[in-house]
């Protein structure tokens, strides 16, 4: 026959608690969860603030063109054969005591340092040193060129326009520098549009020919390039008006 041990009860009177303080914590003790969420907010990280960081662009790299001595009066860039340098001795329309460079894509020799056929001027560096950098561009050039551009598109010189208008089909169409081509079905930048015109039903409208304001005959992607029936067109009208000065 088994025997049950009997275990005493103990019985925690209130006086004991008390006395012990077991009592007073429990009476004590309220839950706060303002407190409470108050410490967690303490105890948590701080919130990720994603900011923006801004890169400052590098300075424009001035590119070699050539180290043609400066008895040279015109020379051709080793990279571009169809751009030519013509040396202007001072006062020139870059300055009045240093000498400096013709850009033009006429390899004769040029009748004015202002021709109409010059796009732009550079200084002359060290020992006739050549380069991109302290470009001026000729306003009157930028005429020529929408001339010229205006009138290869009315004849329809050039594929690659004829082919852009016709995917185009209806509606405004950039005509953009060969230099900087954009990704297909993106807008180029501004300073490499050199015009925008109508097209509808896959023609262009020639008459509808709007210069790009903010075009840039030279960026940090070179001279201007057209596409090839443009540049042809642009090449007839530039000796045209060489012949007329």
């Amino acid at each position: 026959m088994s025997r049950l041990l009997a275990v005493p009860r103990v019985g925690l009177q209130p006086k004991y608690l008390h006395q012990t303080g077991f009592a007073r914590a429990l009476t004590s003790y309220s839950w706060q969860p303002e407190r409470a969420l108050h410490a967690f907010r303490r105890a948590a990280p701080p919130e990720h603030t994603c900011q923006r960081t801004l890169r400052t662009p590098e300075p424009q790299r001035t590119r070699l063109l050539s180290s043609t001595p400066s008895t040279s009066k015109i020379f051709s860039d080793p990279d571009r054969p169809d751009l030519f340098y013509h040396f202007m001795q001072p006062p020139n329309p870059v300055s009045s005591s240093n000498p400096a460079y013709a850009v033009s894509f006429i390899s004769t020799e040029l009748s004015n340092p202002d021709s109409k056929a010059v796009m732009g001027w550079v200084p002359a560096g060290i020992e006739g040193q050549v380069g991109l950098i302290g470009f001026q561009e000729n306003a009157v050039f930028k005429e020529i060129l929408h001339e010229a551009v205006r009138k290869g598109l009315q004849e329809g010189v050039d594929d690659i326009q004829i082919n852009g208008a016709l995917q185009t089909h209806s509606g405004w169409m950039h005509v953009h520098d060969d230099r900087n081509i954009p990704a297909l079905g993106r807008i180029g930048d501004p300073d490499d549009i050199i015009a925008s015109v109508l097209v509808e039903d896959g023609k262009i409208l020639a008459e509808t020919y709007q210069p790009m304001p903010a075009y840039r005959l030279c960026t940090a992607d070179g001279i201007t390039r057209l596409t090839p029936g443009l540049d042809k067109k642009l090449r007839e009208v530039l000796m045209e008006a060489t012949r007329q000065h």
